[in-house]
């Protein structure tokens, strides 16, 4: 018998917790999945990472990564950006597969050092962008590769959050430019260009030239007493987790934003598409409004999180576009999950991401997207902070 992969966490907080969860599902609605035992969990406060062991069914802990790659077969890093790249290149030297949360890294030569480390390595490395696995983008996904769009021309993404609307809302790690590259353009927007990749990616080709602007509305947050700097039990994820509230806690200081809390780009594509893509963590009434939008020549299709089980859809010769409940037994993982109309939600996409990327590992085959595509993600985020800085158009490299 085939012994269970031993898998690693680094990160317990927001992601973690999304992750472990996955792998608790998973033997029960995927029973094909690979067998796990869920070995290491790491972070530095001893005492919440025992607490969140024993909740997320963890056997061990560690307060040191390098403690865990000795131990596992997979390794999940879920830290803070930037303790992405050390933990996760270690990893693959040493021959441990990668799951690693997105954006790959804060800074382009660090995502291309795991890129190369990647492509070094006979183990399978993944970036966990999750939103590819809803079963209604794979759905669209499928209609563009039918062609039932036609010739794509447009594409139009968003992801609007309110979670720092108000100046008091405490600082977090994910406002420092050294722990996490950038604001919403890392952390919403390289979800929105990964989707826009992979849903048109080998219809339009790869992105010519940018336009982007970026905007920083605050410049410092308070510091509650006793909230430094978040370290590697801090986990990555888009989403307003980064801190709570500061009424019932002192402050002690004022600690400057140093990233952007909004950004915007107009993109065009090598075979004469445009695009447009904005996110923001200041649109005030939207908790996670992650939407995309695709115009071809033939018809148009439009998603949003929100709606995660919707599909709206407008082929040739309709006169108005058709919402479709992708539910079906037949739709992409829905037969693991419930009857049809049996709406599913947001942490299914880790259960899907989890299978596939397991899956992989145990039969020694390719996971996608991998660290390359995360690299090919941070060259976008980078060109849209180059751009904003010479406030002019400029070419992706």
């Amino acid at each position: 018998m085939t012994q269970p992969l031993k898998v690693g966490v680094l990160g317990y907080r927001f992601m973690g917790k999304a992750h472990a969860n996955a792998m608790a599902r998973l033997p029960m609605f995927f029973p094909d999945a690979p067998a796990i035992e869920r070995h290491t969990l790491v972070g530095r406060d001893e005492e919440a990472l025992a607490e969140a062991a024993e909740r997320f069914g963890f056997a061990h802990t560690a307060t040191d990564w390098r403690d865990a790659i000795d131990e596992v077969d997979v390794f999940y890093n879920l830290g803070p950006n930037h303790v992405h790249a050390e933990p996760s290149i270690a990893a693959l030297e040493a021959g441990v597969p990668v799951l690693c949360e997105k954006p790959l890294a804060p800074t382009l030569d660090e995502a291309a050092a795991m890129r190369d480390a990647a492509a070094a390595a006979d183990v399978p490395a993944g970036t966990a962008f999750n939103y590819r696995f809803v079963p209604a983008i794979r759905y669209a996904k499928g209609l563009i590769e039918d062609g039932e769009l036609g010739e794509i021309r447009q594409v139009r993404g968003r992801y609007l959050q309110d979670w720092l609307v108000d100046p008091e809302a405490p600082w977090a790690w994910r406002m420092d430019a050294d722990m996490a590259g950038s604001g919403a353009l890392g952390d919403l927007g390289a979800h929105t260009v990964d989707l826009a990749g992979f849903l048109v990616g080998d219809e339009v080709g790869g992105i010519d030239r940018l336009s982007g602007h970026l905007q920083t509305f605050v410049d410092e947050r308070p510091v509650p007493d006793g909230d430094g700097d978040s370290g590697e039990g801090g986990d990555s994820g888009e989403g307003g987790d980064g801190g709570g509230d500061v009424d019932d806690r002192a402050v002690e200081e004022y600690r400057d934003v140093t990233v952007d809390d909004a950004y915007s780009a107009q993109v065009a594509y090598e075979s004469g598409a445009t695009g447009t893509f904005e996110g923001t963590r200041f649109a005030t009434g939207h908790k996670n409004d992650h939407a995309i939008e695709v115009h071809g020549s033939k018809g148009s299709l439009k998603f949003s999180l929100e709606r995660l089980n919707e599909l709206e859809v407008l082929r040739e010769g309709d006169r108005g576009f058709q919402t479709v409940l992708v539910t079906d037994e037949t739709d992409p993982y829905v037969d693991h999950w419930w009857p049809p109309g049996h709406v599913i939600g947001w942490e299914h996409t880790f259960v899907h991401e989890s299978y596939e990327f397991l899956s992989a590992v145990a039969e020694g085959g390719e996971f996608s997207p991998s660290f390359a595509e995360g690299y090919a993600v941070q060259e976008v985020l980078d060109a849209i902070e180059r751009s904003d800085e010479r406030g002019e158009w400029v070419s992706v490299e």
